[in-house]
């Protein structure tokens, strides 16, 4: 589990770290740091199906998954809507939920 952790906080604190670089490389930094959320939101997927697979947080690990299938089928079938804004915050909040997840399974281990 410690593992699980490390990696997700890589995987969250990427487009961050790329984003600081932005007085070098200007306005490359900000569309590397858009294009690495999406290694982010990958990595994030594996770490979900890995907790399935061990059998970690069964119901709440469904949520996760039924919140990226939600994601993606709003994308597909409203690609230019008005509420582009809202289907596009939905990663974000599955980020910190995964993440919640994530470090509240890793207490529970520890305890």
């Amino acid at each position: 589990m410690k593992t699980i952790k490390y990696i997700n906080t890589f995987a969250v604190s990427l487009p961050f770290v790329i984003l600081l670089s932005y007085p070098f490389i200007e306005e490359g930094a900000l569309i590397f740091s858009l294009l690495s959320t999406m290694a982010t939101g990958f990595l994030q997927v594996m770490i979900a199906f890995k907790m399935l697979y061990d059998g970690k947080c069964d119901s709440k690990i469904y949520i996760y998954f039924a919140g990226v299938t939600l994601f993606f089928i709003l994308w597909y079938s409203f690609p230019n809507t008005n509420y582009t804004f809202l289907i596009f915050s939905l990663p974000l909040i599955l980020a910190i939920y995964l993440s919640i997840l994530v470090y509240s399974e890793k207490q529970n281990v520890t305890e």
